[in-house]
């Protein structure tokens, strides 16, 4: 058996259950188009999106990249868990060792596996890795001395799940298609495209030791993490967007938190500073 059938043989067949079932849940709503559905959509792809994966699970808990009062980055966490990626304590594991290790063979998503390993491939065949203590001992230290955080870990499934029961009490079935099934899964996807399409293909503005690149459709769909070779370049900084026209919301959301005295030691990279990182 080749090394690449090897990694195809064993399926988490739970993960696969979720992923089939949300995919059908998608197509159901498109055939089930309503305004208040697409509202609905919208309203919570950008919390779990930019409030939520961006600004706290990437930006604010795995790179610390600022500070922000407990308050509002418990607030923030919860807005991530809508986005059904896992607890915070695994998805900032699963990240700083895919900085670590970016590209090469330790790291869970990596390309050199193929486009469709980066994209999905690592959570329907890889190794199970939501309850792995090790991994989140080894690169979430920090996080787990947190009680909140452990916490969501364990039940990272009951926000989305309370959200689904909100929507259909208020708006039935097509709110529940519209807000919970095709939103995941479109956020899923954007958010997998930024472990496959942004290392694959795009520009490269520095010569970092991985394949990352800058997307600006990717940046688009996800609210400024499509500029990915910026951010491997210089990984603590808030703004990945480092040129006026690479739009980057999520750092412009961070920044209305500092003007309103929300968030703090908010660090920032220039095209220079981030050039120096690189060459270092």
């Amino acid at each position: 058996m080749s090394a690449r059938d090897e990694r195809y043989s064993k399926i988490s067949w739970i993960t696969a259950f979720f992923m089939i079932l949300f995919h059908i849940g998608a197509i159901w709503a498109l055939l089930d188009f309503t305004w208040s559905g697409l509202t609905v959509f919208l309203v919570t792809y950008y919390v779990s999106l930019a409030w939520g994966i961006g600004m706290s699970y990437h930006r604010l808990l795995t790179h610390r990249s600022y500070k922000t009062p407990k308050f509002v980055e418990y607030f923030l966490t919860l807005c991530a868990t809508l986005a059904l990626e896992g607890g915070p304590l695994f998805w900032v594991a699963i990240h700083r060792r895919h900085h670590q290790y970016s590209d090469q063979e330790p790291d869970p998503h990596t390309p050199q596996h193929g486009g469709f390993w980066a994209h999905m491939g690592w959570i329907l065949f890889g190794e199970p890795l939501h309850n792995d203590t090790k991994l989140t001992a080894r690169y979430a230290p920090d996080m787990a001395k947190d009680a909140f955080h452990v916490w969501m870990t364990k039940y990272h499934w009951v926000p989305l799940t309370t959200l689904g029961v909100v929507l259909l009490a208020i708006g039935g079935w097509n709110w529940v298609l519209w807000g919970i099934f095709l939103r995941t899964t479109v956020g899923l996807h954007a958010t997998w495209l930024v472990n496959s399409a942004t290392h694959m293909w795009g520009s490269r503005r520095f010569n970092t030791r991985d394949d990352s690149r800058n997307s600006w459709w990717v940046a688009a769909i996800t609210f400024g993490e499509g500029w990915h070779n910026n951010h491997h370049a210089h990984p603590a900084s808030a703004a990945h967007g480092l040129a006026w026209y690479e739009i980057d919301l999520t750092y412009l959301h961070i920044r209305a938190l500092e003007l309103l005295g929300l968030a703090t030691q908010v660090r920032r990279a220039t095209v220079d500073s981030a050039l120096d990182e690189a060459a270092a």
